[in-house]
């Protein structure tokens, strides 16, 4: 809980220059991903200091639909499930002017699974930190000039966008959604899908990082959900 408070504070000293106002034009390019799961949970959930109160309910409720935006975009050839789980964040309360206006943030771990092969894309979470976009209503600190809502909102979309730019990076670098083209039943999920991953989760080893329970769903196989570190 220290070391996420620690990040925390860090974050909210930082500027964003993310840009999710992006859902009109063509996504950018990932192979043949096809968003299947989206699950999002919050078991370690740690409220930032000079912070509004959100439940895990609200943040898995607006990450979801942020992360369904974005990513239900892409019609590739094969299912993959993003698990993501919410850290740590800052929602900015009213603060003086410019001097103490904190900012708002969020810190989660997102992990990839590819449905087909029944294997985590990173075997490592990648952590991923999120700052409120900078504008004319933020400058001064989202506390003065958002609600709660429009706060949740806001670094929500901004962490979709920033999950989208890791997967390219991802994918650009290490071909991790290029599969050569569609194979049979790449769109159907497989049987045994959500019998491993909850196998998983039961018994997740020495080594393993993402393994929280409930990360069931109803189509294809549930992805591992990133544990805090």
């Amino acid at each position: 809980m220290l070391r996420i408070i620690t990040l925390l504070a860090v974050a909210v000293t930082m500027t964003a220059c993310t840009n999710p106002n992006d859902l009109d034009e063509k996504p950018a390019y990932l192979g043949d991903f096809h968003l299947g799961h989206n699950v999002v949970v919050a078991p370690n959930l740690t409220k930032g200091p000079a912070s509004r109160e959100a439940t895990e309910e609200e943040w898995a409720t607006a990450l979801k639909k942020a992360v369904d935006d974005r990513f239900s975009r892409y019609e590739g050839d094969r299912l993959y499930h993003l698990g993501i789980s919410v850290e740590g964040y800052v929602l900015a309360v009213p603060g003086v002017p410019v001097v103490a206006s904190p900012k708002s943030a969020l810190i989660l771990n997102v992990t990839v699974w590819d449905d087909a092969k029944q294997v985590k894309l990173n075997e490592k979470p990648e952590q991923v930190t999120v700052v409120e976009t900078f504008s004319g209503n933020t400058w001064l600190g989202s506390g003065l000039t958002q609600s709660k809502d429009q706060q949740l909102e806001n670094l929500s979309r901004n962490a979709a966008k920033l999950i989208q730019n890791w997967l390219v990076r991802e994918n650009t670098a290490n071909g991790l959604f290029e599969t050569g083209g569609s194979s049979d039943g790449a769109l159907e999920t497989t049987a045994d899908s959500l019998d491993m991953a909850t196998s998983d989760i039961a018994d997740p080893g020495p080594d393993a990082e993402v393994l929280p329970e409930g990360a069931d769903d109803e189509q294809g196989g549930a992805p591992e959900t990133p544990d805090s570190e």
